[in-house]
């Protein structure tokens, strides 16, 4: 298949009714992340609460049932797709190889920013701006280069490990609303491949590395996070090493499990083992956050949303929480696969 010059006759699964719903929702979804952004600018304390405390708490749920809405919707892939949908990118095929380092990168810049929340991000909505629009200036540079979502929203971004992790086993596939023909810019195309993991890709070393490190080392980081508390000091060694330490000692120690546990089972079992590691990691998630989103958190104050620990006894929220980390066992390890996809591939496009 040629890069940027071929032409291809057009076509999309999509009826026109459902095409103008979709980039109506899409476009909603925008503005809301457009004014989410401009509240980190300028009323920075309401813009910490809409992103980091209403809008990122609500993904990990959205992407273990339905990735397909997010990836449909997301704000930052409709952004990064501008210069492809404006005729404007080059429309060059991603090699393995670097699809590969770019998925090894992506799960290392979500291993090296989440621990700078506790510095930088969870209070400062100013940084948090920053961040975003250096992430969406990234995606959208990529996209004048690369076909399609092979760029940023199939390799590079950070969300896209927990994404792989999280949603094995979805609810439904969903239309592609973003791709009208399939172009084969990545393999496997992680939008429609039935039942896809971190472990579906094995092309090159840097695809491997990077599934140990993001299914074995996520339970252990995220409980690793939720120990640290939020904190405004100066930039130092030691600061770094204070947010640092934990995570990632955390996350080595899930690492060595994980690697003991696929070399004492068959490899039939891998996708069994790799359920469990994300249902622990997304359940541990919960555990901890939402109780610090209603007052009863480990570190008073931290990511907290309204405080409700002086209205309800602190039994409701446990029986919540357990309640919480049972469904997502129910539904990643042991509900049956249903083979699907999070989207539904629309055709392949054709030489005309």
């Amino acid at each position: 298949m040629s890069t940027g010059t071929a032409r291809f006759k057009s076509g999309s699964q999509l009826s026109s009714r459902s095409k103008l719903i979709w980039k109506i929702v899409q476009t909603l979804v925008w503005f809301v992340g457009a004014a989410i952004f401009l509240s980190l600018i300028f009323f920075p304390t309401l813009g910490i609460t809409l992103f980091w405390d209403i809008l990122i708490p609500v993904a990990p749920a959205l992407i273990v049932v339905a990735v397909g809405v997010w990836r449909n919707v997301c704000p930052l892939a409709t952004t990064a797709l501008l210069p492809r949908k404006l005729g404007l990118s080059q429309r060059k095929i991603m090699s393995s190889e670097l699809q590969g380092i770019l998925s090894l990168v992506s799960v290392i810049c979500l291993y090296a920013i989440v621990p700078l929340r506790h510095f930088i991000f969870n209070v400062s909505g100013h940084a948090t701006a920053y961040l975003l629009f250096g992430v969406a200036t990234v995606a959208v540079t990529m996209g004048f280069f690369y076909e399609w979502k092979s760029a940023w929203c199939s390799s590079l971004c950070p969300v896209h490990p927990v994404e792989k992790l999280y949603g094995s086993n979805v609810m439904f596939a969903l239309p592609n609303a973003h791709c009208q023909q399939c172009q084969k810019c990545v393999s496997p195309c992680p939008d429609s491949t039935a039942n896809l993991s971190p472990l579906s890709y094995h092309k090159t070393v840097y695809h491997r590395i990077s599934a140990m490190l993001i299914v074995g080392g996520l339970p252990g980081f995220i409980w690793g996070w939720f120990h640290v508390p939020d904190q405004v000091r100066g930039l130092s060694w030691e600061s770094l090493a204070d947010i640092y330490t934990m995570p990632l000692l955390c996350m080595a120690g899930t690492i060595i499990c994980y690697g003991v546990v696929t070399l004492l089972f068959d490899d039939k079992y891998l996708r069994t083992i790799a359920g469990v590691f994300a249902a622990s990691a997304v359940s541990c998630y919960y555990w901890y956050r939402i109780p610090a989103l209603f007052g009863f958190g480990k570190f008073t104050g931290d990511g907290l949303l309204v405080d409700l620990s002086h209205v309800i006894p602190y039994w409701s929220i446990v029986t919540i929480i357990v309640l919480v980390a049972l469904f997502f066992f129910w539904w990643i390890v042991f509900r049956k696969p249903n083979k699907a996809s999070w989207i539904v591939r629309p055709a392949y496009a054709q030489r005309v």
